[in-house]
Formats: C-alpha cells, sequence, structure tokens
C-alpha cells in the first residue's frame, strides 16, 4: 500500500482563498469537538468521581466488614487506625485512592512525552494527517465513552481508559496543530489560530453547561449522582466523536517526497526523520530560544488555572458554586478573549500583543495577594481578567511558533512543543509545593508564579522573530 498522500497543493498562498476557508472552518471545529474531553472530563469530573470509585475497591478489600458507606464516609479515620490498610494495587504497588487519579494523569503525560514526537514524525512522514487525525480522535473518543462504565470498584478500568483516551489526545492535538501552516498564509496565522482557540473554548463551555445542569439537578432529574457523572463523561466522547467528522471531511493531505512503502519502513523511516529533526534543532537557535520562552511563560499559565479551584477553596473560603460559575464564566469570556488579542495581534503585531498578555497574567498573580477572604466578586473579576488573556496567550504562541518551523517537519516541532508543555508541567506545580510547605499560604503559591511570567517575557523578548522566520525558510508575515 501506497504511503504517500493524495495529490494536493503545498503552498497555503497558491490555493484560492475559498478552498483555504472551506478547510480553516472545518479546522475549527476540531477544537469545538476535543475541548470537551478537557473541559468535562479532566478539569472537572474525573478526579472527583475517581478517587472515591478506588476509595470503594479499598474498603472491599480491607474492611469488608464494615458496611460500604460507613467505611467510604469513616475511610480517612479507619485507614488512620490501620497504617497499612487503606490502599489499591495499581501494577503491583500499593497506592492510596487519594493519589490514584494524580497518579493515572502522572502516567498518561509520562507516555505522551515518549509517544508523541513519534506521531510527530510519523505525520510528516507519511503525509497521513487527515487518517492520523481520525484514528486519534475516534480512539480517545471511545475510551472517554467507555468511562460510562467506571462504576464500583472498576478503579483500573477508570484508569487505563483515561491514560488511553489523554495519550490520543494529545497525539490528535500535535497533527491537529500541524495543519495551521498548511491551511493559512503567514498573515492569515494569528486569526485562524485564534478563532480555532475561542471556538474551542465556546464548544468545550457549552456541553459543561449543560453536563453541569444535569449534575446539579440530579435528583430532580430523577438520575443518581454517580449516573449523572458517567453520562456526563460519556457525553464528552460522544461529543468529540460527532463534531470530529466535520474536520475529516473538510481537511486535506499535502504531498511529500515519496518514501518507502511499507508501514513497517514508513515507521523506521519516521524514528529516523526525528532522530535527524532533534539534531538540526540546534541550527535554529532562536526557534529554541522561543520554545524555552513558552516552556517558561506557559508553565505559570498552567499552574495558575490548575490551582485557581485551590485557591478559591483554601484561600479565600469561597463554595463549589462560586468555583463551578467561575469555571463556566472563564469558558465563555475566552471566546472572546482569544478574539480580542487576535484583533490586537493584526493592530500591534503578535510578539508586541503577547508580550502584553504576559504583563497582565504578571497583574493579576500580584492581585491575588490582596483578594479578601469570602468576596467572590473580587475572585469573579480575577477569573474575568484571567479569561480575557488565557485563550489569546496560547493561541498566538501557537501561530508565533507555525511561523519558524521548517515546512514539511511541522508535526515533529508540534510535537516538541506538546512535549515541552507536558513535560515542564511539574515545575510550576514544585515551585507551588515549596511555596506551601514553607508559608502553607495559597496567596504566596500563586505569587511565586510571578518569576515564570517575567522569564518567560524576558526569553520571548530576546528572540529575535523576522530573523528566526528567515532562518526556517518562510515568509516574514506583515506583521509580527
Amino acid at each position: 500500500m501506497s504511503a504517500s498522500a493524495p495529490p494536493a497543493a503545498s503552498d497555503p498562498a497558491a490555493e484560492s482563498p475559498a478552498a483555504r476557508r472551506r478547510e480553516q472552518r472545518g479546522w475549527y471545529v476540531y477544537d469545538w469537538a476535543n475541548s470537551a474531553f478537557n473541559t468535562t472530563v479532566i478539569s472537572v469530573f474525573l478526579g472527583p468521581y475517581l478517587i472515591p470509585v478506588a476509595r470503594t475497591a479499598a474498603c472491599a478489600q480491607d474492611f469488608p466488614d464494615v458496611p460500604a458507606a460507613t467505611c467510604a464516609s469513616d475511610f480517612d479515620r479507619l485507614t488512620a487506625a490501620s497504617p497499612g490498610l487503606g490502599y489499591v494495587d495499581v501494577l503491583g504497588f500499593d497506592v492510596r485512592p487519594a493519589a490514584f487519579f494524580g497518579l493515572v494523569v502522572t502516567i498518561s503525560v509520562f507516555l505522551q512525552i515518549v509517544f508523541l514526537p513519534i506521531v510527530g514524525a510519523l505525520a510528516d512522514h507519511t503525509g497521513r494527517k487527515r487518517e492520523m487525525l481520525g484514528g486519534f480522535a475516534y480512539v480517545g473518543a471511545l475510551a472517554t465513552m467507555g468511562l460510562y462504565f467506571v462504576e464500583g470498584d472498576r478503579y483500573l478500568l477508570g484508569g487505563v481508559l483515561f491514560v488511553v483516551a489523554n495519550v490520543a489526545y494529545g497525539s490528535s492535538i500535535v497533527v491537529y496543530d500541524s495543519f495551521l501552516p498548511q491551511i493559512s498564509t503567514p498573515d492569515e496565522r494569528d486569526a485562524v489560530s485564534s478563532r480555532g482557540w475561542a471556538i474551542g473554548y465556546l464548544g468545550g463551555g457549552l456541553l459543561l453547561a449543560l453536563n453541569l445542569v444535569l449534575y446539579l439537578r440530579h435528583e430532580s432529574l430523577g438520575v443518581g449522582e454517580g449516573m449523572a457523572v458517567r453520562i456526563s463523561m460519556m457525553s464528552a466522547g460522544l461529543w468529540w466523536a460527532i463534531f470530529t467528522l466535520v474536520p475529516l471531511l473538510r481537511l486535506r493531505n499535502r504531498p511529500v517526497p515519496a518514501h518507502e512503502t511499507t508501514a513497517l519502513r514508513s515507521v523506521g523511516g519516521s524514528f529516523r526523520q526525528l532522530g535527524r529533526t532533534l539534531r538540526e534543532l540546534r541550527r535554529y537557535p532562536l526557534t529554541l530560544l522561543f520554545l524555552v520562552a513558552y516552556l517558561v511563560y506557559n508553565d505559570g499559565i498552567q499552574t495558575v488555572i490548575g490551582n485557581s479551584a485551590a485557591f478559591a477553596a483554601e484561600a479565600l473560603k469561597l463554595d463549589k458554586t462560586v468555583q463551578i460559575s467561575a469555571i463556566l464564566m472563564v469558558q465563555f469570556v475566552a471566546f472572546f478573549g482569544a478574539l480580542l488579542l487576535g484583533a490586537l495581534a493584526r493592530r500591534l503585531g503578535t510578539k508586541r500583543t503577547v508580550l502584553g498578555s504576559l504583563v497582565v497574567w504578571t497583574a493579576i498573580v500580584i492581585v491575588a495577594m490582596f483578594v479578601q477572604e469570602g468576596q467572590a466578586l473580587q475572585f469573579y473579576l480575577m477569573a474575568l481578567a484571567i479569561a480575557i488573556v488565557l485563550g489569546g496567550t496560547q493561541a498566538l504562541s501557537r501561530s508565533l511558533f507555525s511561523q519558524v518551523i521548517p515546512k514539511g517537519r511541522e508535526a515533529e516541532y508540534f510535537s516538541l512543543l506538546q512535549i515541552s508543555d507536558k513535560g515542564s508541567a511539574f515545575i510550576g506545580s514544585l515551585t507551588v509545593t515549596i511555596a506551601l510547605q514553607l508559608t502553607n499560604s495559597y496567596r504566596i503559591a500563586i505569587v511565586s508564579m510571578i518569576i515564570f511570567f517575567v522569564l518567560g517575557f524576558a526569553l520571548l523578548a530576546l528572540v529575535n522573530l523576522p530573523k528566526a522566520i528567515r532562518a526556517a525558510g518562510n515568509e516574514v508575515p506583515e506583521r509580527i
């Protein structure tokens, strides 16, 4: 079977505007499709649901004479009285139920770091990006739908399904991002990237809102709480699967140089190409500098977002209703924020807009020190500021990165962007952990993120973007 892609124009500037717009509209919809997994499953429902499932398994194993409901409510007391009990088995290791979700997230991230560069190399080497996008999307969507069957003591089933879904999700994003330089001219790139990111926030937020209505009103709807969570997680997989049809119908593969035709040789050639790309990265020092800058400031962004609920609960003593409503507000406001920063980039330049957004991020973490306990309005205002810059910072960074990578290597380089994101995630978390250990203050922990934004700002300011773009063999857009 031939590994070459169907013939298509390889230069987006040479294609008609109508053809590009058709592909761009299809490309946007994949962000709408996959964001449901991130918001509904990862951000809200799976962790709080999977930990009690693991606790149920530990109760059945170690406290069989204690009624299940009593064991669940008194689990901490029971395990404190019996230090050697209250664990679940994961690959031969004893793991506390409270740590189980964090463990499966860590495993999935590690597998992404290993797997994503291979995915990127294979996508560039074979040219079969559309097929790979569909394959990973449907593996992830089916695994997500399978979470419906996680109940009782099936914690291992939930862990395995999440690992499969999260690795497939990351792999599909690598392929998805690599389409950006192929479906847009350099001058269109900021707007296209920003629209995709914005539509993702809208899609993820819409499904999350529907699922939260089901969850919060499950009793009046005659549905148990666990069933409401399982339906919500299944709906995210179904949403992902249905809307992925649109980009698969709209996106086109681009031709690549002729390669050996067997699947085994294609994989072998992809490994060799990946090795060459990693060695040749030193030929693009400004691209590498941008990658490091993004690694630093994006780690700050992810850490602030990841700790915002804990900050609201621990530092501000705000209840779950405020936290959930703030999550929803961020999803919908971020839609407009991404479009706003995209428009600013067209007026002021992309680099200048990203640098400005990092100034706003710095101000946000400083203001966090002064938000008063119990003041929901102040927390909502801080969340509003985050929502305005959140999507735009990341979307414009993706656009900038697409300008400084060589043609034909898009997926490989975007896999490096993804793994730098995943691999650095522990740095911000470690910083927060150390700050909490030393001060026991979530306010100081959040303020400690200022170093990531200041250092990221300084590194990005040092990147000579026109020179980096020319070094990668690309056309410098009118505004950068």
